[in-house]
């Protein structure tokens, strides 16, 4: 609690640099990655992250320092160079995008890797920590380089601000954005250079390895909490942000531990805990919608069953035991009796000794089902034209997704017929 308190109090100054950086990189990697992630192009990010080290290694070559400017507009020209030559690749060959991706990052990275390592044997002892931007070392970063990042993340922020609309038009319909007159073309670019210029500001707290992580992962986490672009963005900002937070506070805590790596680690338990428990997107929430979708088709098909043996037998309300239904109808005798407990909890039947006969209620929801699906095989019989015989299983679906406004006017359409294509009755209430 206390280094707690004592880290949050940035009383130190070598503290506020590193973690109002790594919270400035990663808020702003994650709002573009958001775009990136939305059209899809999840690959790109590690394309670019991996074909920024010639950059960086050409401009400290120039510059004969690491100044954070010169080695910025390094890593941008080879990270936007990349993308440039995987989509004129794409186009203009036969390959595909992942398989252009592969051959574009291994080449990059294997000159920087080759460049990094000339530059170590030079004997200049400015290239001291240049070893760094492949895992990243936030833990380095000094009032200059806080104030370059923090100006190109504030750009990257108001950019994307103020092409929101254009951007998410892109991420969804290129086709209707270009034909409703958005300069597709630019927007592209822009969003291309938006991406580059993420990588190139993140590669510093996280590293050439863990930057593709740093630019999707936030946005994959958010896309399970909402379904709106506006939302959406500031979660994964908001993720963004508290994991580079978190990943300071460890490696202030534990001074061994790497800041980057730590960020990483952090986003990626956020995401995997976003894929389990979001709600109605999240693991468990669609297993649960699962069940209980199963067990509605279940409850109604057994009050639908029930209601044919009283219409067969035309007697009135009278108790079956589940042998009785099992008889007219197989179901699996645990299932069978789990669905006549929820029945009988929501009022639908009711039980007297081993006997289980309707409730008012139940009576008419099977008698609706029952209607809902003759309804549905008449549809079918005539708009469709598939043979009565074919019917059965279609409308043993459909009949479970059927609203109440869908069957007005499915009685409308069929203008109230009386008799299914089997000439069973149709029970109108």
């Amino acid at each position: 609690m206390e280094s707690l308190l004592e880290f949050f109090s940035f009383t130190n100054p070598s503290v506020v640099y590193v973690a109002l950086g790594s919270v400035l990189l990663t808020s702003s990697s994650a709002v573009v990655g958001t775009f990136t992630f939305l059209k899809k192009k999840a690959l790109v990010g590690d394309a670019v992250a991996h074909s920024v080290l010639p950059g960086i290694c050409l401009a400290f070559i120039l510059a004969g320092n690491k100044n954070p400017l010169a080695l910025i507009i390094g890593a941008f020209a080879t990270g936007w160079l990349s993308l440039v030559i995987i989509d004129f690749i794409t186009e203009h060959t036969k390959l595909k995008e992942d398989t252009a991706i592969a051959l574009i990052l291994s080449v990059f990275f294997g000159i920087g890797i080759l460049m990094l390592t000339n530059i170590q044997h030079t004997g200049n002892a400015a290239q001291t920590g240049l070893e760094n931007f492949l895992f990243g070392k936030a833990a380095a970063l000094v009032e200059q380089d806080l104030i370059v990042f923090g100006s190109v993340s504030a750009v990257l922020i108001l950019l994307v601000a103020l092409f929101f609309k254009e951007l998410k038009l892109i991420a969804f319909d290129q086709d209707y954005a270009k034909a409703i007159g958005v300069p597709v073309f630019a927007v592209n670019l822009l969003l291309t250079s938006l991406t580059v210029m993420a990588v190139v500001t993140g590669i510093q707290a996280v590293g050439v390895v863990l930057m593709a992580a740093m630019l999707i992962t936030p946005a994959a986490a958010a896309r399970f909490w909402t379904n709106r672009v506006f939302s959406m963005t500031l979660i994964a900002a908001a993720m963004g942000a508290f994991s580079g937070l978190s990943g300071a506070y460890v490696s202030y805590v534990a001074p061994a531990m790497p800041t980057g790596p730590w960020i990483v680690l952090i986003i990626s338990a956020i995401a995997l805990v976003s894929f389990f428990i979001a709600p109605k997107r999240g693991i468990l929430s669609r297993s649960l919608q699962q069940r209980n979708l199963q067990h509605t088709i279940m409850d109604e098909n057994l009050l639908k069953e029930l209601y044919h043996i009283r219409e067969k037998e035309d007697v009135e309300n009278k108790g079956r035991t589940l042998e009785e239904i099992v008889k007219e109808r197989y179901f699996p005798k645990g299932k069978l009796q789990s669905s006549l407990s929820r029945l009988r909890r929501q009022g639908y039947v009711e039980k007297e000794g081993k006997y289980w006969k309707f409730t008012r209620s139940g009576y008419d929801k099977g008698k609706r089902m029952v209607k809902l699906h003759r309804l549905w095989e008449i549809y079918l019989s005539e708009y469709l034209r598939i043979a009565p015989d074919h019917v059965h299983e279609d409308a043993e679906t459909i009949e479970h997704v059927i609203t109440p406004e869908l069957e007005a006017e499915l009685e409308k359409i069929l203008k109230y017929p009386e008799r299914d294509p089997h000439q069973k009755e149709i029970p109108y209430s």
